[in-house]
């Protein structure tokens, strides 16, 4: 079929699938990567301050071990696209299940310090891999009536993956006696926190057995007849299955490649919208947000609070970061993408002020005192649920839609390397500049929170209710 032919119609638009229940099934199963995306991102909360301990290392060494699996989620997030489209995405699913499990025992058992680096390396590329291919495959698997509530699925489960792994490090840590190098199993307790992993990590992969393979990927190669099959599966027996194949066929074939050499121009190498992006991408991880999923039971130890206690505020915040979320879910559509950045940035800026104000106060008796202390505790909820309800769902969704379909694939691209480049700066920079003044390290967290106001307000534009083709 040529790209100019006009595709005949299959009714698949307000198609329903004949067991709802399976596709959902579907759905969540490949969201399994979003859970152990945030799962992993998140787990080293946990061991932080024992890795600092066990290996006598200062706090640019430790930021550099916690940052480092960051180089190998940019490089996974790159090739993983491809891979997909070359394998396919149940096998790229496949591949990043063996690689989070192996990266699990071989975190949970290392010798050396550049050991347990290099298994923070290979989960790494396993959360890029996970945080492209899952999207990817929901979208093309779901029925075109439900794709936005399915597509949300991975989401969800990051944040959740992000939960449930505070969850488990608490308890873990009780039962080793509120020390993070207590013994658990042979074991120290950090260790086994991050050696858990492995438990949804063999889910992943037995789960990616019991889905199908994506009719796109399957029409790409030429197995027409069981993506019938599968569309047949998903989208119902009562949709015109030749019709629909065709349609597919058509797009695939009207689909813009993309290049780098597209994004050029405007007089400032890239792009003005291509900017635009980058910067949004760089105010998401500018705010800091990451500190309160990799640092939140150091930080909290640092004024005071015991270590158990520690964990479970990293357990309260999490699930104050579900609530966010799924605030988010709810009202992007209604209230749209630019009014409920906005807000997130008003509601990040002010609790973020709070916390620095708070941190500013000297120790007495190795602790914040007490209005101080709840100030903070507060400010840091606060600030979690506001990110949570805006910046963390909205760039995401508006990075999707803001590029014109010449330059989607490649400017989405750059703009997700400048977020995983943005992580790694915060990441890696947050326990030296927590020595050097922790205040004044929240200080600059709270004056890009505010930056991010002028910033949505001149340049970005809304994009709820428009047509892709409208972009740019």
């Amino acid at each position: 079929m040529t790209s100019t032919a006009q595709a005949p119609s299959s009714g698949a638009r307000t198609a329903h699938p004949d067991h709802l229940g399976h596709v959902i099934f579907i759905a969540a199963a490949a969201a399994m990567g979003g859970f152990l995306f945030g799962y992993d991102s998140s787990v080293i909360n946990g061991a932080v301050e024992a890795i600092r301990g066990r290996y006598d290392i200062g706090s640019a060494a430790l930021a550099q071990v916690i940052a480092i699996a960051l180089i190998g989620c940019a490089v996974g997030a790159a090739t993983a696209g491809r891979i997909a489209d070359r394998i396919g995405r149940i096998r790229c699913m496949q591949i990043a299940a063996v690689l989070f499990t192996i990266s699990a025992v071989g975190s949970a058992l290392p010798f050396a310090l550049w050991d347990l680096a290099f298994w923070r390396i290979v989960g790494g590329f396993a959360i890029g891999m996970a945080s492209v291919i899952g999207p990817a495959y929901i979208a093309e698997v779901a029925p075109p009536a439900y794709r936005g509530r399915l597509g949300s699925f991975q989401q969800a489960a990051i944040v959740v993956g992000i939960a449930i792994s505070q969850l488990v490090n608490w308890g873990l840590l009780n039962a080793a006696g509120g020390d993070q190098r207590g013994k658990l199993m042979g074991l120290e307790a950090w260790q086994v926190m991050l050696g858990v992993m492995v438990i949804p990590a063999v889910l992943y992969g037995l789960l990616s057995f019991a889905i199908p393979e994506s009719p796109r990927f399957l029409i790409s190669v030429g197995k027409h007849d069981r993506a019938r099959e599968i569309l047949a599966e998903v989208e119902g027996r009562h949709i015109d299955l030749d019709a629909r194949v065709a349609e597919i066929e058509h797009a695939m074939n009207r689909e813009e490649k993309s290049s780098f050499r597209d994004l050029l121009g405007g007089g400032f190498f890239f792009k003005p919208i291509v900017w635009v992006g980058i910067g949004l991408s760089v105010f998401q991880q500018f705010v800091g947000i990451n500190v309160a999923f990799y640092y939140s039971s150091t930080l909290w130890q640092s004024v005071g609070v015991d270590p158990t206690d520690s964990f479970f505020y990293s357990f309260t915040t999490s699930i104050i970061n579900i609530l966010g979320t799924v605030i988010a879910m709810i009202f992007v559509d209604r209230v749209g993408r630019k009014p409920l950045a906005l807000i997130g940035s008003i509601g990040m800026a002010v609790g973020l002020a709070l916390e620095a104000w708070a941190f500013s106060y000297d120790l007495v008796g190795g602790k914040l005192p007490a209005a101080q202390g709840w100030t903070a505790l507060i400010a840091a909820h606060v600030f979690v649920l506001f990110f949570a309800l805006s910046w963390g769902v909205v760039v995401w969704v508006m990075l999707g839609e803001m590029f014109p379909n010449k330059i989607r694939a490649a400017a989405l691209g750059v703009a997700a390397a400048a977020q995983w480049i943005a992580n790694w700066a915060i990441t890696a920079s947050f326990p030296s500049l927590a020595d050097w003044n922790l205040s004044a390290t929240y200080v600059i967290y709270t004056a890009f929170a505010a930056l991010s106001i002028p910033f949505v307000l001149k340049f970005v534009k809304e994009t709820k209710g428009k047509a892709l083709e409208e972009m740019g």
